[in-house]
């Protein structure tokens, strides 16, 4: 399989949570994370070496949060709760000519109930209230229902992800989360912003969608899941 490194890519949670999308996290010069309500992702100067000392004074005992690019041994006081790999990919296309979701409902706030419920049937990747934050969302609803969304997660200068895509069961196979991927990426581009995407290896067919639709594979990585248990971590 070949691997297209994109050096701006590199810590690219870090660089959200300490740059663009600061006001979201809280956290210290070793270690931040998204707070508490938007996607459970922590982020490192340095993800081989992760200071998690620095981060427990603001989790909480039991919270559940996704770091990348580490594999060494749990430290004190934190559990592994799952290991995996997931691609990073990033747009390799031209730009969509026409917006193949014009119909879609910009998805915002109030809306939050309906994308948490989409996203504990579907599991997307983390997901909190109030993801839909952090970016643009777009959705499809029937009947007052959400049965399709996805929207944006991190940034960095140039950069835009797309995450959040799901589709309740039943509505797959129409096109829906294509079409608001789509949609996402000819905004991004037009603002100037390079397209990514993460997806876990282990979901071949999305994986084969996403190089279908135009992405390309940027690199291989760890994604751990990790719990805090260390009595007396004050969240703040």
């Amino acid at each position: 399989m070949a691997f297209f490194p994109d050096e701006r890519l590199d810590n690219i949670f870090w660089q959200a949570l300490s740059g663009r999308q600061a006001r979201f996290a809280s956290g210290t010069a070793n270690a931040r994370r998204y707070a508490p309500g938007f996607s459970p992702i922590v982020g490192f100067p340095d993800p081989q070496q992760p200071d998690f000392a620095a981060l427990a004074p603001f989790c909480a005992p039991g919270e559940q949060f996704y770091c990348d690019a580490w594999s060494g041994p749990a430290p004190a006081g934190w559990r592994i709760e799952l290991e995996a790999t997931m691609f990073r990919m990033v747009w390799a296309a031209a730009a969509p000519l026409e917006d193949p979701a014009s119909d879609a409902l910009a998805l915002g706030p109030a809306h939050a109930a309906q994308a948490m419920e989409l996203a504990g049937l579907t599991r997307p990747g983390p997901f909190g209230p109030r993801t839909i934050e952090l970016g643009e969302y777009f959705g499809y609803l029937h009947d007052g229902q959400l049965v399709a969304m996805a929207g944006e997660r991190s940034a960095a200068p140039g950069l835009r992800e797309i995450s959040g895509v799901c589709t309740r069961p039943g509505w797959q196979g129409r096109g829906l989360a294509r079409r608001l991927m789509l949609k996402l990426i000819r905004r991004q581009l037009a603002r100037g912003e390079t397209p990514f995407l993460h997806v876990m290896c282990a979901n071949s067919r999305a994986h084969q969608l996403y190089l279908d639709m135009g992405f390309r594979d940027e690199r291989e990585t760890v994604v751990r899941v990790v719990t805090p248990s260390l009595p007396g971590n004050a969240l703040r």
